[in-house]
């Protein structure tokens, strides 16, 4: 019986010939990451349990990017523990303000996770490296702590399902109402605990920032893992970046499935996932003009922070303003997206229409800080999660949309599809 490439990476990992989907392995990793709210945690159990070393100062990643810069002083001694740390055992791949990113834009970038890599991170959407032949999942901070000190983690193989991509976005179809429609189709527990693994001709047509955030949001359909073929747009991405040695992996012509679905990538539209859950999808074609007001546009985070992402948004807001009352928050993803934003123009634009532009951070994505909603406020969002709550006030309203929907509603004050502005 063949495998998933899921599977052969994870079989890679532990040292054995093959793996089946339920079994139990311990697999070695080649990166462990957390952030200035999971580390702590991870940090608290390591002195514990009387840890003295790391397994690899090289191979933890410890980035700043939750509550920084600092919103307050809780916020400020947990980045300050994590940095003790970070100096202590003299982890390599420590980031904090002026260094910095939003942590899944910022480790692709680095070049720290690759084709064939294994990572597990304390953050749920470490399932995001996928769109470069990884298998990266999340975990909890205890399980980081263990990936500190052993260099391993125990994992139970995922079964999978198989996405064949056919045909070609059109018009503003990006990556994100790629993934919005699949969740939409399947639910957001449509793929529990499976990898969702995606192939097939269209693939070609998602460039890495598409794949980067469909891979990030597959945790939303509450899959175990997101993972996407090695191409040559992957090649070109991880040469002269990726600091590991890449392997590509390739799914088995008999790999077993529980499911399969055909996705026609031309026939998708924007998309926008209402209140409150990522499955609450509807096409832009199927809301009315001035069915849903809005008080806030953020624009940024760990799915749509990449400069793609931003170019796009810029395209929409050129020459034109927000409208009366909107508040929009642009966040590039990283230092250098925000350099090469800035550079390109874009900050222009976006001041000019009527928007800020952040230091990289997760902020307002889990309702941390830079951008809190008040009860009753409306949010379209290019983040990846739209609970009750999620961004602020339990009777405030997250829309999930692309950096495109999301332009065109700051400049209506409506959610718009950007094909009318």
């Amino acid at each position: 019986m063949g495998m998933t490439m899921s599977q052969k990476i994870l079989a890679a990992h532990a040292g054995l010939p093959e793996v089946k989907a339920g079994q139990l392995i311990e697999a070695k990793l080649d990166l462990v990451l957390g952030n200035d709210v999971t580390t702590p945690v991870a940090i608290n159990v390591f002195e514990e349990n009387g840890a003295t070393s790391v397994f690899d100062n090289t191979k933890i990643a410890l980035i700043m990017d939750h509550f920084t810069p600092n919103k307050d002083i809780k916020a400020a001694t947990q980045v300050q523990q994590s940095r003790n740390f970070a100096e202590k055992y003299n982890i390599t791949n420590y980031r904090d303000v002026g260094e910095m990113g939003i942590e899944h834009a910022l480790l692709p970038e680095m070049g720290l996770v690759g084709p064939g890599c294994l990572c597990i991170g304390a953050d749920s959407h470490t399932c995001t490296y996928g769109a470069l032949g990884a298998f990266s999942t999340g975990v909890g901070s205890t399980d980081m702590c263990a990936g500190m000190i052993s260099g391993k983690a125990w994992f139970k193989v995922p079964s999978a399902i198989k996405f064949n991509l056919v045909g070609k976005p059109q018009g503003y179809v990006a990556g994100k109402d790629v993934i919005l429609h699949i969740i939409g189709k399947i639910g957001v527990d449509g793929a529990l605990y499976k990898s969702m693994e995606f192939t097939g001709e269209g693939v070609k047509y998602l460039n890495i920032d598409d794949r980067l955030c469909i891979a990030n949001m597959a945790i939303e359909a509450g899959a175990k893992n997101g993972i996407f073929p090695v191409d040559d747009i992957t090649r070109e991405y991880c040469e002269n970046r990726y600091q590991g040695t890449p392997v590509e992996f390739e799914a088995d012509e008999d790999a077993v499935y529980d499911e399969e679905y055909t996705i026609d990538l031309s026939e998708i539209r924007p998309t926008v996932a209402f209140p409150h859950l990522p499955e609450n999808t509807k096409t832009v074609d199927e809301i009315g003009d001035t069915e849903v007001k809005i008080d806030q546009v953020v624009i940024g985070s760990c799915t749509n922070g990449r400069i793609s992402d931003l170019r796009a948004a810029a395209d929409v807001l050129k020459g034109k303003k927000l409208a009366k009352g909107v508040r929009c928050i642009v966040i590039p993803g990283t230092q250098k997206i925000w350099l090469q934003a800035m550079h390109e123009g874009l900050f222009d634009i976006f001041v000019e229409a009527g928007a800020i532009v952040s230091t990289p951070t997760c902020g307002p994505c889990l309702g941390g800080h830079m951008g809190i909603l008040a009860a009753g406020e409306r949010a379209v969002s290019t983040t990846n999660r739209n609970f009750v709550g999620r961004m602020g006030h339990v009777d405030s309203e997250v829309y999930l949309a692309s950096p495109a929907v999301a332009a065109a509603s700051a400049v209506t004050g409506y959610i718009t599809n950007p094909e009318k502005i």
